[in-house]
């Protein structure tokens, strides 16, 4: 992202309802893990922006490090009071096995060699550490919007799970989301001339949160979406 994406991102996170539902499938995937036993750790947020999803992480009791390839995106980062790290998903600034959660959401599409980043992930977890990912599906939703993005790919389940499973990582789970306004996204990508997340009236966000919250109580997730989402780990 360029400082300009940055700060607009800084501006949108916190009331876009894109950013609110990711932030809270992240939220109640932490709850999960304290349900299961898991106690909070040392945890990584690669490529962090402006730390949305780092402070959800931090008030589940995790420690979380927000890594950050900009400066301005650090810059923010810092300013929203996080602990920020500046590097590269593909060279992790983190001794091998010493972390226990790592998030990269939105981030490896920007990566060109994706595999060698799933490779850092690997070797940063420790045994028997949680990944989550997400990422940008289906190359026939390619766009202006990816270009603005500096996106190099939108995947496919068998590409993500290449990456994945190609880096020694189990994945315990891989589902389709935003599949409800998959055709309105259809719509305005073909419309777009750049990246396309703005600021919208609170009537029209909050009806967009209402139909992607539907997704969590509907049998939609196998179906075609605009993002996968994935949960794994390393194995013990």
């Amino acid at each position: 992202m360029d400082a300009s994406d940055i700060q607009r991102l800084a501006a949108l996170e916190d009331r876009h309802w894109w950013f609110q539902e990711r932030r809270s499938i992240l939220a109640r995937w932490l709850r999960g893990l304290a349900r299961a036993g898991v106690s909070p750790g040392r945890a990584l947020d690669i490529g962090a922006a402006a730390g949305g999803n780092t402070r959800v992480l931090r008030r589940h009791g995790w420690s979380p490090v927000a890594l950050e390839y900009s400066a301005d995106g650090a810059r923010v980062a810092r300013e929203r009071g996080l602990d920020v790290v500046r590097g590269d998903a593909t060279r992790l600034p983190a001794r091998a096995g010493t972390v226990d959660l790592i998030t990269a959401f939105d981030v490896i599409e920007h990566i060109e060699d994706d595999q060698l980043a799933a490779a850092e992930i690997h070797r940063a977890l420790r045994p028997g550490g949680s990944l989550l990912v997400t990422v940008p599906c289906d190359m026939r939703l390619w766009s202006a919007h990816d270009v603005a993005g500096h996106h190099f790919r939108r995947y496919d389940r068998s590409g993500l799970l290449d990456v994945i499973q190609g880096a020694g990582l189990v994945v315990d789970e891989l589902w389709s989301w935003n599949v409800l306004l998959r055709p309105a996204v259809v719509l305005t990508r073909k419309r777009a001339a750049g990246n396309e997340l703005s600021l919208m009236s609170a009537p029209l966000n909050a009806a967009l949160r209402g139909v992607v919250i539907a997704e969590r109580y509907l049998p939609v997730r196998s179906l075609p979406g605009v993002s996968l989402m994935l949960r794994a780990h390393r194995p013990s």
